[in-house]
């Protein structure tokens, strides 16, 4: 299920450890260890029928769902109805899904999965059977928006015995609809799943539906899927939902923990997806394109610093000395903040003028703050050359900005701290997350490559391969297979290889 326990296996050589993986998953999540050996489409879309069927011989098929966009062989934007499908594809697709779960004498709600190969454009010869889903799926949504149906109220219905309320010929398409799947997750870091408290959590329930399970001071835990909530969006045509997608993305503001959104709104707003030319495969190929960050431009480092700094606090009390801001009275004090970003520390000097105005120092460019104005985390000013409107959360470790449906974060580093890392980042493997060891691919005095695997670890029911940061000698493993670890446990250190010499 979800795309656990898939390999793909393009030599020969690679066989046994994907098959291997794939069993260990199947064991852990269905405790059965039989694999499928199936067919690689090489330029292949994942279009799905959902279908329903009741107690008295009735079928129908509600039209098509596509779910290319995947990482992880897991679906994470899906969309209805299909672009680019003919009238004589949706009908090839629609009668066979159908076909399917009359033979079996299906009864309520089920999903006929099928691989299309796309490379020479949809055609109804090219489609294949995968799998079918019998229950109600994550995706359902876009499929209510576009048929105007509530498919729960549905499956209440057949189970009661009741006919399917409506004929095949009388199931009506309306507009096109857009799902993304909101995950705790780093995209930056293979879509590892990501764990902590929901500090802040903003979506935009006026302008979309968002389905969703959890509530701001929740914790997200490894122990289940990373899933926080479920954005849909419906439009007259796919461009008019598209766009739709894209804004909702960009309001979303959550911070505990690392989530996706950002990496979805470059995903909607990418040339390739507005055009409707993507397959399975088109994240793991742009992905360095969709992971592309620009650097915080000025008006973020200006607001990061103003949020560091305290000024954006509201006052304690009216009482005249808590309303006052960074005031000296002899005039003319500057105040430092550092802001770590992307490994990289910025200095920035605050200086409150006589007219109430801040002076910004950008690294020697200058930035005048007038009219300051904050409501609750929003935060609007003039900058002199432009007004900046954002989203800033702040605590005593870090400030979080949204700007234009970006997100950064800084974290506030420790001046008077003196304690220095004894070791770098390249000479030890920490658990990123915590999670079971399943496989230990070396052990002490072992040479190993960079990217060479190293550990295999389970968490939140996927397995993670964590491979070597650099070439070098296995001077310890601190784990053990079947141990459970916490995040950033020791599991390798490495030393140069000259070392042992």
């Amino acid at each position: 299920g979800g795309g656990k326990g898939m390999r793909v296996v393009r030599k020969p050589g690679d066989f046994i450890e994907a098959l291997e993986g794939a069993q260990r998953e199947a064991v852990a999540s269905f405790g059965d260890a039989n694999v499928l050996i199936e067919k690689y489409v090489a330029s292949p879309r994942h279009i799905e029928i959902q279908v329903f069927a009741d107690a008295h011989g009735n079928a129908v098929h509600l039209f098509e769902r596509d779910c290319s966009l995947q990482r992880r062989h897991q679906k994470v934007i899906e969309e209805a109805p299909a672009p680019g499908m003919s009238a004589d594809m949706r009908a090839s697709m629609g009668e066979a899904a159908v076909r399917a779960a009359s033979a079996i004498g299906y009864r309520g709600a089920g999903t006929v999965e099928f691989i299309a190969d796309a490379s020479a454009g949809l055609r109804p010869d090219r489609f294949y059977f995968m799998e079918m889903n019998t229950r109600l799926q994550v995706e359902h949504p876009v499929t209510e928006c576009i048929t105007g149906l509530d498919l729960v109220e549905w499956q209440l219905r057949v189970a009661a015995g009741e006919p399917l309320p409506l004929q095949q010929a009388e199931v009506q398409l309306d507009g096109h609809a857009f799902e993304a799947r909101i995950y705790a997750e780093d995209a930056s870091r293979s879509f590892m799943p990501a764990t902590g408290v929901l500090k802040h959590l903003h979506l935009p329930h006026d302008t979309a539906r968002i389905d969703t399970g959890v509530r701001q001071g929740d914790t997200v835990s490894p122990h289940y899927d990373p899933l926080i909530a479920k954005l849909i969006v419906h439009g007259t045509d796919r461009e008019t939902a598209r766009k739709a997608l894209t804004a909702a993305l960009g309001r979303c503001r959550i911070a505990g923990c690392t989530t996706n959104t950002v990496f979805l709104a470059r995903l909607a707003g990418h040339p390739a997806f507005r055009a409707a030319g993507v397959d399975t495969g088109f994240i793991d190929r742009e992905l360095s394109t969709l992971l592309r960050t620009a650097p915080p431009g000025d008006a973020v480092l200006a607001i990061a610093a103003l949020a560091a700094s305290g000024r954006l606090a509201e006052a304690r009390s009216t009482h005249p000395w808590d309303a006052l801001r960074a005031w000296r009275l002899w005039g003319g004090a500057v105040q430092y903040v550092h802001l770590h970003h992307d490994g990289r520390t910025c200095d920035i000097g605050l200086a409150t003028n006589a007219d109430g105005s801040t002076t910004v120092d950008l690294d020697g460019q200058h930035l005048i703050c007038h009219d300051l104005q904050v409501d609750g985390d929003f935060v609007h000013a003039d900058l002199g050359t432009h007004w900046v409107q954002a989203h800033v959360l702040t605590d005593d470790t870090s400030v979080l900005v949204f700007h234009d449906g970006d997100r950064f974060y800084f974290s506030l580093p420790d001046q008077l701290s003196a304690v220095e890392e004894s070791e770098s980042d390249d000479d030890v493997l920490r658990a990123p997350i915590p999670g079971r060891i399943v496989k230990l691919n070396v052990a002490a005095g072992d040479e190993v490559a960079k990217g060479d695997s190293l550990v295999v670890m389970e968490a939140m029911k996927m397995e993670l391969a964590l491979a070597a940061p650099r070439d070098g000698l296995v001077a310890q493993c601190g784990v053990s297979v079947d141990e459970q670890v916490d995040e950033g446990a020791l599991l390798i250190a490495l030393q140069s290889s000259d070392a042992q010499r």
